[in-house]
């Protein structure tokens, strides 16, 4: 069990992270990319009408689920009424009531929607419904009009489009003409369509969609068909037999009663109004996640405040870097002066930029290591030596920030984010390399060390990985579960293969 032990533990923080990530970048739409943007859709309905005296009760059906859009938030803007909501099989009831309203009276409701193709679940069947009675001569007409598009049809979906477009192209075809008196009127029209396809028992109903047209002001509804394949309900234009809502439509309601009811009230009007924006997609999925009433992003870095946000986005690149690190050193097989060094060091990078950074720190080093062997002659202890290294690393830092004001260099002055404390260990251990192995080893190892931070520099200075990483924390588990995978790395490293190869080629030469 043991040697399995850790594959399983890799298998685990990969399932973990991946799954999150994806549940995340999926389901709630988190952007990918840093600064993407996300369209969303404020629709508004305003509602006027006149007292009549007596208390006013004003009802207005509301959006529950909508296929293809999620709601991100909504508001009720309704001086000197209560408010209730009720919600129903597919819709919501929005109810304003006023003991004794005065004048003309407007209430307004406001929903902003966001679109989203996982959006409209799955709806359970609700069984063959009862037919219609109709006096003859319709009746039979209905009948032989059913068998008719029977005949020329293969399953639900198809039977309500061959049956809409027999309507919509009647002319001399005697049973369909009977039911077409309606001079087009999609309301009328579609009642029609439901009463027919009542007498094959599909259940049907009418849907009050609302155009999403940018910055229209008072825009009509219009009521669609939707027939159920036992599966789910399928969206048919009642004149033209055309199936799925186009992406420029929104449903509003379901079932053929009356969007908005007034009572005690006269000259009720109901207008619609659309306008279009463009929001933060990061933001547009915070929002999306609180209407969904997921946890899950309760743990996110997105909860902190704005500061120890800024502060993370740095900390979170720091276990790619060690990520680098290991994949340098173990794999390539890359020496450098301590493990986490060459991570501190990149991070400087961020902020003097990778050349600046190089010539800096070599600057700094070169110097101090030169003050490093001047303090080996006074024949000092360990830690006075060490502190003694600090300040004068602190003094070089400020002297070459000040020569850099005073020659225009302004990048040089983010010299300050430099660790001084890494920078002073890396002198003192370059120096102990220096004299136990020589300056080749020493050299070798301090240009490593650069190659090593500029490498990590590269993947943490992309603003992209930062985003990723800031937004999906759980992919850490994923960077953990690659240097756990890396850390069982026992073969040759790369710079040892060319070193053996060189060897070799050395036996194999004859004598």
């Amino acid at each position: 069990m043991k040697r399995f032990h850790l594959p399983l533990l890799i298998l685990l923080l990969l399932g973990a992270g991946l799954g999150i990530f994806l549940y995340k970048a999926t389901l709630l739409d988190m952007p990918l990319q840093p600064g993407a943007t996300a369209d969303t859709w404020v629709v508004e309905s305003r509602i006027r009408f006149q007292p009549t005296g007596g208390a006013a009760d004003v009802r207005l059906s509301i959006p529950e689920r909508l296929p293809n859009f999620a709601r991100l938030d909504e508001n009720f803007i309704s001086r000197g009424y209560g408010l209730t909501t009720s919600h129903g099989t597919d819709d919501r009831i929005a109810q304003w009531t006023s003991r004794d309203p005065r004048g003309e009276q407007t209430l307004y409701y406001r929903t902003t929607l966001y679109r989203d193709a996982s959006a409209g679940p799955h709806a359970e069947y609700p069984g063959p419904v009862a037919p219609r009675e109709w006096d003859e001569p319709f009746d039979s007409a209905a009948e032989a009009l059913i068998q008719s598009v029977r005949e020329r049809s293969s399953g639900i979906q198809s039977f309500a489009t061959v049956l809409v477009r027999d309507l919509g192209g009647a002319g001399a075809d005697g049973n369909a003409s009977l039911f077409v008196m309606d001079d087009g009127d999609r309301e009328l029209r579609t009642q029609t369509l439901i009463d027919l396809l009542s007498v094959a028992r599909i259940p049907a109903r009418a849907v009050t969609v609302i155009p999403l047209r940018d910055g229209h002001r008072n825009i009509e509804p219009e009521t669609w068909l939707e027939v159920h394949n036992t599966e789910r309900w399928v969206p048919v234009h009642p004149l033209n037999g055309n199936t799925d809502y186009p992406d420029d439509v929104v449903v509003w309601s379901h079932g053929d009663a009356p969007i908005l009811e007034v009572r005690n009230g006269t000259g009720e009007e109901l207008r619609f109004a659309v306008t279009r924006s463009v929001q933060d997609a990061l933001g547009t999925a915070q929002r999306l996640g609180e209407t969904l009433d997921t946890r899950i992003l309760d743990f996110s870095p997105l909860e902190l405040p704005l500061g120890t946000q800024n502060t993370y986005r740095v900390l979170l690149m720091v276990p790619l870097g060690a990520m680098i690190i290991v994949l340098l050193r173990n794999v390539i097989g890359i020496q450098t002066f301590g493990t986490f060094m060459p991570v501190l060091i990149a991070l400087s990078f961020r902020e003097t930029q990778l050349l600046a950074g190089v010539i800096l720190f070599t600057l700094i080093v070169s110097l101090g290591l030169a003050v490093r062997f001047y303090l080996e002659h006074l024949r000092l202890l360990l830690v006075p030596r060490l502190a003694a290294v600090v300040s004068v690393v602190i003094m070089l830092m400020l002297g070459l920030s000040i020569l850099a004001h005073h020659l225009g260099l302004e990048r040089a002055l983010a010299l300050s984010l430099f660790p001084m404390v890494i920078l002073a260990m890396t002198i003192e251990r370059m120096s102990v390399v220096w004299e136990e192995h020589g300056p080749a080893d020493a050299i070798s190892q301090g240009v490593g060390s650069l190659i090593v931070a500029a490498a990590a520099y590269g993947l943490m200075a992309s603003r992209q990985l930062e985003h990723l990483l800031f937004v999906f924390p759980e992919l850490l588990l994923v960077i953990l579960a690659v240097t756990l995978l890396l850390g069982r790395y026992t073969g040759y490293r790369l710079t040892e293969l060319a070193r053996f190869g060189k060897m070799q080629d050395a036996l194999r030469k004859p004598d």
